[in-house]
Protein backbone atom coordinates (compact mmCIF):
# COMPACT_ATOMS: atom_id res chain seq x y z
CA UNK A 1 0.00 0.00 0.00
CA UNK A 2 1.23 3.55 -0.62
CA UNK A 3 2.84 5.27 2.33
CA UNK A 4 1.00 8.30 3.63
CA UNK A 5 3.44 10.10 5.92
CA UNK A 6 1.82 12.41 8.45
CA UNK A 7 4.78 14.77 8.68
CA UNK A 8 6.58 16.66 5.93
CA UNK A 9 10.03 15.97 7.42
CA UNK A 10 9.37 12.22 7.49
CA UNK A 11 8.22 12.35 3.87
CA UNK A 12 11.36 14.29 2.85
CA UNK A 13 13.59 11.73 4.56
CA UNK A 14 11.81 8.90 2.76
CA UNK A 15 12.25 10.64 -0.58
CA UNK A 16 15.92 11.30 0.19
CA UNK A 17 16.55 7.61 0.80
CA UNK A 18 14.44 6.34 -2.12
CA UNK A 19 16.04 8.78 -4.58
CA UNK A 20 19.46 7.48 -3.63
CA UNK A 21 20.63 10.69 -1.96
CA UNK A 22 21.36 8.67 1.18
CA UNK A 23 23.71 6.36 -0.72
CA UNK A 24 26.53 8.72 0.24
CA UNK A 25 25.71 7.89 3.84
CA UNK A 26 27.01 4.35 3.36
CA UNK A 27 30.41 5.44 2.08
CA UNK A 28 31.49 5.49 5.72
CA UNK A 29 30.40 3.55 8.77
CA UNK A 30 26.77 4.41 9.02
CA UNK A 31 23.26 3.06 8.58
CA UNK A 32 20.60 3.22 5.88
CA UNK A 33 17.31 1.39 6.18
CA UNK A 34 14.05 1.37 4.29
CA UNK A 35 11.59 -1.32 5.30
CA UNK A 36 8.98 -1.97 2.62
CA UNK A 37 7.31 -4.63 4.74
CA UNK A 38 5.93 -4.48 8.26
CA UNK A 39 6.73 -6.44 11.38
CA UNK A 40 3.53 -7.87 12.86
CA UNK A 41 3.09 -9.77 16.10
CA UNK A 42 0.07 -11.88 16.97
CA UNK A 43 -1.67 -11.80 20.33
CA UNK A 44 -4.59 -13.88 21.58
CA UNK A 45 -6.32 -10.86 23.08
CA UNK A 46 -5.44 -8.13 20.60
CA UNK A 47 -4.98 -10.11 17.39
CA UNK A 48 -2.39 -8.73 14.97
CA UNK A 49 -0.18 -5.98 16.45
CA UNK A 50 1.76 -3.81 14.00
CA UNK A 51 5.16 -3.16 15.60
CA UNK A 52 7.11 -1.57 12.71
CA UNK A 53 5.41 0.04 9.72
CA UNK A 54 7.65 0.82 6.71
CA UNK A 55 10.31 2.98 8.33
CA UNK A 56 12.72 4.87 6.10
CA UNK A 57 15.87 6.47 7.49
CA UNK A 58 19.47 7.28 6.63
CA UNK A 59 21.97 7.89 9.44
CA UNK A 60 25.01 9.91 8.39
CA UNK A 61 28.61 9.33 9.49
CA UNK A 62 29.37 11.03 12.78
CA UNK A 63 25.68 11.31 13.66
CA UNK A 64 23.94 10.25 16.85
CA UNK A 65 20.31 9.53 16.01
CA UNK A 66 17.77 9.26 18.85
CA UNK A 67 14.84 6.90 18.47
CA UNK A 68 12.12 8.00 20.88
CA UNK A 69 8.67 6.74 21.72
CA UNK A 70 6.58 5.25 24.50
CA UNK A 71 6.85 1.60 25.48
CA UNK A 72 5.44 -0.48 22.65
CA UNK A 73 6.14 2.06 19.90
CA UNK A 74 8.44 -0.36 18.01
CA UNK A 75 11.93 0.85 18.89
CA UNK A 76 13.36 -2.46 20.09
CA UNK A 77 11.73 -4.34 17.22
CA UNK A 78 13.42 -1.97 14.76
CA UNK A 79 16.79 -2.81 16.30
CA UNK A 80 16.05 -6.52 16.14
CA UNK A 81 15.18 -6.23 12.45
CA UNK A 82 18.47 -4.43 11.77
CA UNK A 83 20.54 -7.03 13.61
CA UNK A 84 18.72 -10.02 12.09
CA UNK A 85 17.16 -11.17 15.36
CA UNK A 86 13.70 -10.73 13.81
CA UNK A 87 12.89 -12.29 10.47
CA UNK A 88 11.94 -9.60 7.99
CA UNK A 89 12.29 -8.71 4.34
CA UNK A 90 13.68 -5.20 4.15
CA UNK A 91 13.48 -3.58 0.76
CA UNK A 92 16.79 -1.76 1.22
CA UNK A 93 18.67 -1.90 4.50
CA UNK A 94 22.42 -1.41 4.63
CA UNK A 95 25.10 -1.06 7.24
CA UNK A 96 28.18 0.39 5.59
CA UNK A 97 28.04 -1.27 2.13
CA UNK A 98 26.50 -4.54 3.31
CA UNK A 99 22.86 -5.47 2.73
CA UNK A 100 21.01 -6.91 5.73
CA UNK A 101 19.09 -9.22 3.41
CA UNK A 102 22.09 -10.58 1.47
CA UNK A 103 25.12 -10.04 3.74
CA UNK A 104 23.71 -10.51 7.22
CA UNK A 105 26.91 -12.04 8.62
CA UNK A 106 29.00 -9.09 7.42
CA UNK A 107 26.41 -6.71 8.88
CA UNK A 108 26.52 -8.45 12.24
CA UNK A 109 30.31 -8.13 12.25
CA UNK A 110 29.97 -4.37 11.75
CA UNK A 111 27.15 -3.68 14.20
CA UNK A 112 27.54 -3.34 17.94
CA UNK A 113 24.20 -3.88 19.68
CA UNK A 114 23.39 -3.27 23.33
CA UNK A 115 19.97 -4.80 24.12
CA UNK A 116 17.58 -3.57 26.78
CA UNK A 117 18.68 -6.31 29.16
CA UNK A 118 22.28 -7.25 29.93
CA UNK A 119 23.57 -10.08 27.72
CA UNK A 120 26.67 -11.13 29.65
CA UNK A 121 28.31 -14.43 30.53
CA UNK A 122 28.27 -14.76 34.30
CA UNK A 123 31.46 -16.85 34.37
CA UNK A 124 33.55 -14.44 32.24
CA UNK A 125 35.32 -11.41 33.64
CA UNK A 126 35.15 -7.91 32.15
CA UNK A 127 38.61 -8.39 30.66
CA UNK A 128 37.58 -11.69 29.08
CA UNK A 129 34.36 -10.18 27.69
CA UNK A 130 36.26 -7.40 25.93
CA UNK A 131 38.94 -9.77 24.71
CA UNK A 132 36.32 -12.14 23.32
CA UNK A 133 34.44 -9.48 21.37
CA UNK A 134 37.56 -7.77 20.04
CA UNK A 135 38.83 -11.11 18.71
CA UNK A 136 35.47 -11.88 17.10
CA UNK A 137 35.63 -8.57 15.24
CA UNK A 138 39.35 -8.62 14.47
CA UNK A 139 40.12 -5.53 16.54
CA UNK A 140 43.58 -5.25 18.14
CA UNK A 141 43.30 -5.96 21.85
CA UNK A 142 44.49 -3.16 24.13
CA UNK A 143 43.94 -4.58 27.57
CA UNK A 144 44.75 -1.84 30.03
CA UNK A 145 43.38 1.02 27.95
CA UNK A 146 39.91 -0.46 27.48
CA UNK A 147 39.50 -1.61 31.08
CA UNK A 148 40.68 1.78 32.36
CA UNK A 149 38.21 3.64 30.13
CA UNK A 150 35.39 1.52 31.53
CA UNK A 151 36.47 2.35 35.08
CA UNK A 152 36.26 -1.36 35.80
CA UNK A 153 39.90 -1.92 36.75
CA UNK A 154 38.86 -3.00 40.24
CA UNK A 155 36.49 -5.62 38.82
CA UNK A 156 38.42 -6.53 35.67
CA UNK A 157 39.33 -10.05 36.84
CA UNK A 158 36.10 -10.85 38.70
CA UNK A 159 33.24 -12.85 37.12
CA UNK A 160 30.50 -10.67 35.66
CA UNK A 161 27.92 -12.58 37.68
CA UNK A 162 29.26 -10.91 40.83
CA UNK A 163 28.87 -7.35 39.48
CA UNK A 164 26.25 -4.90 40.64
CA UNK A 165 23.49 -3.92 38.25
CA UNK A 166 25.17 -0.65 37.35
CA UNK A 167 28.53 -2.27 36.57
CA UNK A 168 26.84 -4.93 34.47
CA UNK A 169 25.09 -2.24 32.50
CA UNK A 170 28.33 -0.31 32.07
CA UNK A 171 30.04 -3.38 30.59
CA UNK A 172 27.04 -4.18 28.37
CA UNK A 173 26.95 -0.68 26.89
CA UNK A 174 30.72 -0.53 26.38
CA UNK A 175 31.02 -3.78 24.40
CA UNK A 176 29.16 -2.47 21.30
CA UNK A 177 31.31 0.66 21.30
CA UNK A 178 34.08 -1.52 19.88
CA UNK A 179 32.19 -1.64 16.57
CA UNK A 180 31.78 0.88 13.78
CA UNK A 181 27.99 1.19 13.83
CA UNK A 182 26.50 1.25 17.32
CA UNK A 183 22.91 0.49 18.34
CA UNK A 184 22.14 1.27 22.00
CA UNK A 185 18.75 0.30 23.43
CA UNK A 186 18.21 2.42 26.58
CA UNK A 187 21.92 2.25 27.47
CA UNK A 188 21.95 4.20 30.75
CA UNK A 189 19.04 2.47 32.46
CA UNK A 190 20.05 1.71 36.05
CA UNK A 191 23.27 3.72 35.96
CA UNK A 192 24.24 6.22 38.62
CA UNK A 193 24.81 9.86 37.52
CA UNK A 194 28.60 9.49 37.38
CA UNK A 195 28.49 6.36 35.21
CA UNK A 196 25.82 7.93 33.00
CA UNK A 197 27.94 11.02 32.39
CA UNK A 198 30.95 8.79 31.70
CA UNK A 199 29.04 6.89 29.01
CA UNK A 200 27.80 10.14 27.45
CA UNK A 201 31.37 11.37 27.08
CA UNK A 202 32.39 8.02 25.60
CA UNK A 203 29.62 8.19 22.98
CA UNK A 204 30.52 11.79 22.11
CA UNK A 205 34.14 10.74 21.55
CA UNK A 206 32.97 7.97 19.22
CA UNK A 207 30.83 10.36 17.19
CA UNK A 208 33.84 12.65 16.72
CA UNK A 209 35.70 9.80 15.03
CA UNK A 210 33.01 9.62 12.32
CA UNK A 211 31.12 6.55 13.54
CA UNK A 212 27.32 6.40 13.69
CA UNK A 213 25.26 5.81 16.82
CA UNK A 214 21.55 5.07 17.09
CA UNK A 215 20.09 5.01 20.59
CA UNK A 216 16.73 4.78 22.31
CA UNK A 217 16.08 6.49 25.61
CA UNK A 218 13.32 7.75 27.88
CA UNK A 219 15.65 10.43 29.26
CA UNK A 220 15.15 13.72 27.45
CA UNK A 221 18.28 15.06 29.13
CA UNK A 222 20.27 12.26 27.54
CA UNK A 223 18.82 12.97 24.10
CA UNK A 224 19.62 16.67 24.32
CA UNK A 225 23.19 15.89 25.41
CA UNK A 226 23.95 13.34 22.68
CA UNK A 227 21.59 13.37 19.72
CA UNK A 228 22.03 15.47 16.60
CA UNK A 229 18.71 14.27 15.17
CA UNK A 230 15.62 12.68 16.66
CA UNK A 231 12.74 10.61 15.41
CA UNK A 232 9.62 10.02 17.52
CA UNK A 233 7.86 6.71 16.81
CA UNK A 234 4.14 6.20 17.28
CA UNK A 235 2.56 2.83 16.48
CA UNK A 236 5.58 1.68 14.48
CA UNK A 237 5.96 4.80 12.33
CA UNK A 238 7.80 8.10 12.53
CA UNK A 239 5.57 11.00 13.53
CA UNK A 240 8.33 13.60 13.30
CA UNK A 241 11.98 13.83 12.38
CA UNK A 242 14.62 16.51 12.83
CA UNK A 243 16.93 18.28 15.24
CA UNK A 244 15.88 18.97 18.83
CA UNK A 245 15.36 22.68 18.25
CA UNK A 246 13.44 22.01 15.04
CA UNK A 247 11.00 19.70 16.86
CA UNK A 248 10.53 22.20 19.69
CA UNK A 249 9.75 24.98 17.21
CA UNK A 250 7.31 22.89 15.19
CA UNK A 251 5.47 20.95 17.88
CA UNK A 252 6.10 22.94 21.05
CA UNK A 253 3.36 24.68 22.97
CA UNK A 254 5.18 28.03 23.07
CA UNK A 255 6.74 29.58 26.16
CA UNK A 256 6.44 28.94 29.88
CA UNK A 257 6.69 32.17 31.92
CA UNK A 258 7.41 31.73 35.62
CA UNK A 259 7.16 34.78 37.91
CA UNK A 260 8.20 34.95 41.58
CA UNK A 261 7.08 37.99 43.58
CA UNK A 262 8.47 39.55 46.75
CA UNK A 263 5.23 38.96 48.68
CA UNK A 264 1.99 37.04 48.25
CA UNK A 265 0.09 40.32 47.93
CA UNK A 266 1.82 41.09 44.62
CA UNK A 267 0.53 37.89 42.99
CA UNK A 268 -2.92 39.36 42.31
CA UNK A 269 -1.31 42.33 40.53
CA UNK A 270 0.76 39.97 38.37
CA UNK A 271 -2.38 38.02 37.42
CA UNK A 272 -4.15 41.25 36.43
CA UNK A 273 -1.11 42.28 34.37
CA UNK A 274 -1.17 39.01 32.42
CA UNK A 275 -4.92 39.25 31.84
CA UNK A 276 -4.49 42.73 30.35
CA UNK A 277 -1.28 42.26 28.34
CA UNK A 278 -1.35 38.53 27.52
CA UNK A 279 -5.05 37.62 27.32
CA UNK A 280 -4.23 34.40 25.45
CA UNK A 281 -1.89 33.20 28.24
CA UNK A 282 -3.07 30.18 30.26
CA UNK A 283 -2.48 30.06 34.02
CA UNK A 284 -0.78 26.74 34.87
CA UNK A 285 0.30 27.15 38.48
CA UNK A 286 -0.25 29.57 41.36
CA UNK A 287 1.46 29.05 44.71
CA UNK A 288 2.01 31.70 47.41
CA UNK A 289 4.51 34.01 45.65
CA UNK A 290 4.87 32.08 42.40
CA UNK A 291 2.74 31.95 39.23
CA UNK A 292 3.35 30.19 35.94
CA UNK A 293 1.73 30.91 32.57
CA UNK A 294 1.82 29.15 29.23
CA UNK A 295 1.94 31.43 26.19
CA UNK A 296 1.62 30.39 22.54
CA UNK A 297 4.66 31.46 20.55
CA UNK A 298 2.55 32.25 17.46
CA UNK A 299 0.73 35.07 19.22
CA UNK A 300 3.75 37.06 20.40
CA UNK A 301 7.51 37.21 19.92
CA UNK A 302 10.07 36.53 22.60
CA UNK A 303 11.34 40.11 22.39
CA UNK A 304 7.86 41.47 23.15
CA UNK A 305 7.56 39.20 26.19
CA UNK A 306 10.80 40.46 27.70
CA UNK A 307 10.00 44.07 26.81
CA UNK A 308 6.67 44.04 28.63
CA UNK A 309 8.01 42.12 31.62
CA UNK A 310 10.98 44.46 32.12
CA UNK A 311 8.64 47.47 32.25
CA UNK A 312 6.77 46.17 35.32
CA UNK A 313 9.46 44.36 37.33
CA UNK A 314 9.71 47.14 39.94
CA UNK A 315 6.04 48.19 39.77
CA UNK A 316 4.65 44.71 40.48
CA UNK A 317 7.30 43.77 43.03
CA UNK A 318 8.71 40.94 40.95
CA UNK A 319 11.67 39.18 42.57
CA UNK A 320 12.64 37.31 39.39
CA UNK A 321 11.06 35.75 36.33
CA UNK A 322 12.05 33.25 33.64
CA UNK A 323 10.89 32.44 30.12
CA UNK A 324 11.56 28.91 28.89
CA UNK A 325 10.69 26.95 25.80
CA UNK A 326 8.55 23.83 25.76
CA UNK A 327 10.59 20.77 26.74
CA UNK A 328 11.24 17.81 24.50
CA UNK A 329 9.27 15.65 26.91
CA UNK A 330 6.15 17.76 26.26
CA UNK A 331 6.64 17.36 22.50
CA UNK A 332 6.81 13.57 22.84
CA UNK A 333 3.70 13.44 25.01
CA UNK A 334 1.79 15.68 22.61
CA UNK A 335 2.64 13.55 19.56
CA UNK A 336 1.92 10.36 21.46
CA UNK A 337 -1.50 11.60 22.54
CA UNK A 338 -2.33 12.80 19.03
CA UNK A 339 -1.36 9.46 17.52
CA UNK A 340 -3.07 7.30 20.11
CA UNK A 341 0.24 5.64 20.83
CA UNK A 342 -0.61 4.02 24.14
CA UNK A 343 0.27 0.32 23.79
CA UNK A 344 -2.41 -2.35 24.17
CA UNK A 345 -1.47 -3.25 27.74
CA UNK A 346 -2.15 0.31 28.94
CA UNK A 347 -5.80 -0.14 28.08
CA UNK A 348 -6.13 -2.91 30.69
CA UNK A 349 -7.42 -1.49 34.01
CA UNK A 350 -4.74 -1.58 36.69
CA UNK A 351 -7.29 -2.80 39.21
CA UNK A 352 -7.61 -6.01 37.21
CA UNK A 353 -4.02 -6.93 38.16
CA UNK A 354 -4.26 -5.96 41.83
CA UNK A 355 -5.79 -8.16 44.49
CA UNK A 356 -6.04 -6.52 47.88
CA UNK A 357 -6.97 -8.63 50.91
CA UNK A 358 -10.10 -7.10 52.37
CA UNK A 359 -8.42 -6.37 55.70
CA UNK A 360 -5.41 -4.72 54.05
CA UNK A 361 -7.62 -2.68 51.74
CA UNK A 362 -9.73 -1.38 54.59
CA UNK A 363 -6.58 -0.65 56.62
CA UNK A 364 -5.24 1.61 53.86
CA UNK A 365 -8.57 3.30 53.24
CA UNK A 366 -9.34 1.52 49.96
CA UNK A 367 -13.03 1.07 49.26
CA UNK A 368 -13.62 -2.49 48.10
CA UNK A 369 -16.14 -2.98 45.29
CA UNK A 370 -16.76 -5.25 42.32
CA UNK A 371 -15.39 -2.58 39.99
Amino acid sequence: QPVDDDDVDVACERQRVLRGDADSDIQAWCLKCCFATCQVYKSRKMGRILAVDRLCLGVRPGECFGLLGVNGAGKTTTFKMLTGDECCKPDSAHVYIFSILKDLLRVQQSIGYCPQFDALFDDLTAREHLQLYTRLRGIPWKDQERVKKLELSKYADKPAGTYSGGNKRKLSTAIPLLCSCVLQDEPTTGMDPKARRFLWNLILDIIKTGRSVVLTSHSMEECEALCTRLGIMVNGRFKCLGSIQHLKNRFGDGYMITVRTKSSGNVKEVVRFFNRNFPEAVLKERHHTKVQYQLKSESISLAQVFSKMEQVVEVLGIEDYSVSQTTLDNVQRQLGAAGGSAPWWRAVPIAAHLQFPESAACQHGVECSDQ
